[in-house]
């Protein structure tokens, strides 16, 4: 159904697209994605490395809150280690919120330090160079800014009051894969 009609300036505009029309694309668009799915569209795997267990703290010597770094898997590259005021993703500890994550921010490598963790939000930043943030009880997702990548989360072990790295989830900016252990 066409509908025509006059415009001021004397032309002619065809109308052939409504409402009812959209909808029944719409719905035909859906059913053939959800019938013979995505075509190459293909699962991604999560970036992960496992590194040698090593000792970063003590559950003991950390205060709720306030966040402290340390280096891992070698000596080269900073993390922020803190207990959350609340649940964590990959949180480790009776309540699950002690949490560490790497210091660099995965768009373009700005430095966020302990200093940078909000306690009210628990977040780490905002990156000084385009502002990311990231939600540490979510396994480091953006919050906001520029980044299209989580923060990399190292993997966590409680040993009675030792807190143990086993390795990291995610690729640290400026690799094409992870450093290796020291």
């Amino acid at each position: 159904m066409t509908q025509t009609t006059r415009s001021k300036a004397g032309g002619t505009a065809c109308s052939s697209f409504n409402r009812r029309d959209f909808l029944i694309l719409g719905g035909t668009s859906v059913t053939v994605l959800a019938t013979f799915g995505m075509g190459g569209a293909q699962a991604q795997e999560l970036v992960s490395s496992s590194y040698v267990r090593t000792v970063v703290g003590k559950v003991s010597e950390l205060k709720q809150g306030i966040a402290t770094t340390f280096n891992y898997p070698n000596d080269n590259v900073e993390n922020v280690l803190v207990m959350l005021d609340e649940e964590a993703g990959g949180g480790v500890g009776e309540a699950r919120n002690i949490v560490a994550f790497n210091t660099i921010c995965p768009h373009q490598g700005g430095y966020m330090g302990a200093d940078d963790f909000k306690r009210p939000h628990s977040v780490l930043g905002p990156c000084p160079i385009h502002l990311s943030t990231f939600d540490l009880t979510k396994h480091g997702m953006l919050v906001s800014g520029h980044a299209v990548e989580s923060l990399p989360q190292i993997v966590l072990e409680i040993d009675g009051d030792d807190i143990i790295a086993t390795g990291v989830m995610g690729l640290f900016y400026g690799y094409s894969q992870n450093p290796s252990g020291a």
